[in-house]
């Protein structure tokens, strides 16, 4: 079963992201406990959803 994390939680780290251009997507993901491929996804969907990331039925997925 994956880990859930809270919308505060995915938000913070997008905004984490868009915070350190210096650091790529692996670091950024590392440097937050999660993995890349995670970040990535909620990266893509807060661009395209106005900075929010949406979340499933119980705020987590």
């Amino acid at each position: 079963m994956s880990k859930q994390y809270d919308k505060e939680f995915k938000e913070n780290a997008v905004r984490y992201y868009h915070e350190h251009k210096n650091l790529n997507m692996k670091r950024c993901a590392t440097n937050l406990g999660i993995a890349a491929s995670t970040l990535g996804d909620w990266v893509k969907k807060a661009d395209i959803n106005d900075g929010e990331v949406p979340t499933r039925g119980s705020g987590n997925y």
